[in-house]
């Protein structure tokens, strides 16, 4: 039987990724290598506001979608469908030998960005490095988004609740499978403790958590005899869902399953109604030992009104807030060209157009600090010495990856560092301090020569 995995379900394999591009891009990738214009360029990508309510965005998936840059060829299917779409056979051949030669630069996963600081910049020649906008704005963009609301909610849980559990419930709403999977790893990146989806735990080594959907104890004759089905299975192990008919019902009931049963149930899950109010009054049904769970719209909002209003939780299951950025769903990032070989020399570029105009350049961005917060940043030309410690890292020199990518994990620990060095009004979750993003002298300069020449060639 033939194997229609790739064209049922839309799985990327290495073959299909670079495929994962705008049509413009190859476009433009023909016209490079037929006109002969084939200098090196870097680009820079980078986004230029916050989204709403943000203080600051979290970077995540630079492991991905290095593994796509190193990964990525063009299969014979591939390179048929081109030939198909009228792309002649020296560029496939072209395509079909294809390999990253160029550098990357990026900031590493956990780390807190700004706009207009490059979260990554690739340096390679034109017909390389044009390829890539597509796949690493999907990649990097979407990831830091998800890493960013989870960190948002971790930073709620950690000033005003007890440290609760986070689970990440959300791969049934995200908007498909691979945004399911890296939702899940981003959410763990930025302050999630697991993760309800069995791949992204078999993938990542995120650890994986589960309960019980109201179609078990709607299948039953009873809740109670739902809830004995499920402690005679799960033992210990046990989360019963107490909200399918009557929440404080059904708390009731499970108390009396786990006494009668002799069994230490581990807790309960409430997923509908007034969840601050219910969830105290459960409380004072259940013993200590009998943990509460809260899931159903659980995002950071939530959680800082749930803790207001006085509810109490060992833990939360955030779903489709979580994996699809509810409140602010895209992060809008950019992939620019701001610098280009000529006359043997890496020459700044950059866009005059109204309200996308862009730093010329490749750049550094310096963090500065008192004692142990982060004080302001300064974005400045790569070039330049104006102190502080440097944000971006060397990830891939000449084709090669130089960067040892730290386990998950450690990842995660960033985060935490992170958040706790950035300035509390910053870190808020309503109307957010402004963090200070300075930029050189140097830059400025030079983006001011730049302009000049731009404008002066123009006849503007």
């Amino acid at each position: 039987m033939a194997d229609h995995r790739d064209t049922t379900f839309g799985y990327l394999s290495a073959e299909d990724v670079g495929l994962f591009t705008d049509r413009y891009e190859l476009t433009m990738l023909r016209a490079y290598r037929e006109s002969g214009h084939t200098p090196d360029g870097t680009f820079s990508l980078f986004f230029r506001s916050l989204p709403t309510d943000r203080g600051y965005v979290i970077a995540a998936g630079l492991e991905q979608a290095v593994a796509y840059l190193q990964d990525l060829s063009f299969g014979d299917r591939q390179l048929a469908h081109l030939r198909d779409e009228g792309f002649p056979e020296p560029f496939l051949e072209y395509l079909a030998a294809f390999e990253f030669t160029g550098d990357v630069r990026a900031v590493p996963e956990g780390t807190a960005v700004f706009p207009n600081e490059p979260l990554l910049e690739v340096t390679a020649p034109l017909d390389q490095a044009q390829l890539f906008e597509t796949l690493l704005l999907n990649q990097v963009g979407f990831q830091s988004l998800i890493a960013t609301k989870a960190a948002r909610m971790r930073d709620v849980v950690r000033q005003h609740g007890d440290d609760q559990t986070l689970v990440d419930f959300g791969s049934r709403r995200a908007h498909g499978t691979d945004a399911g999977l890296k939702a899940a790893r981003a959410a763990y990146v930025g302050g999630v403790d697991g993760t309800s989806n069995e791949a992204a735990g078999e993938q990542f080594g995120i650890p994986v958590f589960g309960t019980m959907a109201h179609s078990w104890v709607q299948s039953f004759p009873s809740e109670r005899a739902a809830f004995e089905a499920f402690v005679d299975v799960y033992g210990e192990d046990s989360v019963l869902l107490v909200d399918t008919y009557d929440t404080v019902a059904g708390a009731k009931t499970a108390l009396e399953v786990a006494r009668e049963t002799g069994v230490d149930v581990r807790g309960v899950r409430l997923d509908s109604g007034d969840l601050a109010a219910l969830s105290t009054e459960v409380r004072e049904i259940l013993p200590e030992d009998m943990a509460v769970f809260v899931s159903s719209g659980v995002d950071e909002f939530f959680l800082q009104e749930f803790f207001a209003d006085g509810g109490v939780a060992d833990g939360f299951g955030p779903g489709t807030a979580l994996t699809t950025s509810k409140d602010a769903p895209t992060l809008n990032p950019v992939y620019k060209l701001v610098a280009v070989q000529r006359d043997g020399e890496m020459q700044p570029s950059m866009k005059l157009s109204e309200g996308k105009v862009t730093y010329p350049g490749a750049k550094s961005v310096r963090r500065f600090r008192d004692d142990d917060s982060f004080r302001r940043d300064v974005l400045a030309r790569a070039d330049e010495d104006v102190g502080g410690e440097a944000v971006l890292v060397d990830v891939i020199r000449d084709g090669d990856v130089v960067y040892e990518f730290p386990a998950l994990d450690e990842i995660r620990e960033r985060t935490f560092d992170t958040l706790e060095k950035l300035p509390a009004d910053v870190r808020a979750i309503e109307r957010p301090a402004e963090y200070p993003v300075d930029v050189s002298d140097g830059l400025a300069a030079t983006a001011e020569r730049v302009q000049s020449e731009l404008r002066r060639e123009m006849g503007l």
